[in-house]
């Protein structure tokens, strides 16, 4: 008998013909949350994605500090390193899935980054998901369910393969199209794309 093949896993590599727009998002990255906050007032409808960055593109170092505080500081908006950061927050991210698969993945996504980036919290409380869950709209115990599910790690890693094998090296980043574009300044490169899409 054969290699089984992950059917779900191979469709969530493949590229997507004619599919919506989509932003890729990390609530462990302080760039996805400064993103996050302009995606809908740039951008309009997309989807939202979650993804988990490599361990060594967390790192938490005086360049990456200064980097994200001066670009909060010119969008006027607030920036406080959470708890336990520069840590993964797997938990927060299956929720985040979870609240995606129930039409709340913005919601779900920016209430849970405020909390990290605005309030310091720790993603990885059972109580700040919870309370990310109630502020979005998402059935709680359902969240706190899909936290605590380590199956749903396999389609998160599939996602992020997925982005490596497009190229993409870090997060945030956007697909328009076929076309990829990361990092801080991608919204007003993105902005052109769309135009061009519905067009």
């Amino acid at each position: 008998m054969g290699d089984v093949i992950m059917l779900w896993e191979r469709l969530a590599e493949r590229p997507s013909i004619g599919s919506r727009s989509a932003f890729f998002f990390d609530l462990a990255c302080p760039f996805s949350y400064l993103t996050a906050e302009r995606v809908e007032r740039t951008l309009g409808d997309v989807d939202w994605v979650p993804c988990s960055l490599p361990a060594e593109r967390r790192q938490l170092t005086p360049d990456v500090i200064a980097r994200a505080e001066r670009q909060a500081c010119a969008l006027q908006l607030p920036l406080v390193w959470p708890d336990g950061f520069p840590s993964a927050v797997p938990m927060a991210l299956r929720a985040a899935a979870y609240a995606a698969e129930t039409g709340a993945g913005a919601r779900f996504a920016l209430a849970a980054s405020r909390l990290a980036f605005c309030g310091g919290y720790d993603l990885e409380d059972h109580e700040i998901l919870a309370d990310a869950a109630a502020a979005a709209g998402v059935a709680v115990d359902g969240c706190l369910a899909a936290a605590g599910d380590c199956a749903r790690d396999a389609r998160l890693q599939a996602t992020a393969r997925r982005l490596r094998s497009s190229g993409v090296p870090r997060l945030p980043a956007i697909r328009i199209g076929r076309r990829w574009l990361w990092g801080e300044q991608m919204l007003s490169e993105a902005r052109p794309l769309l135009r061009n899409a519905a067009s």
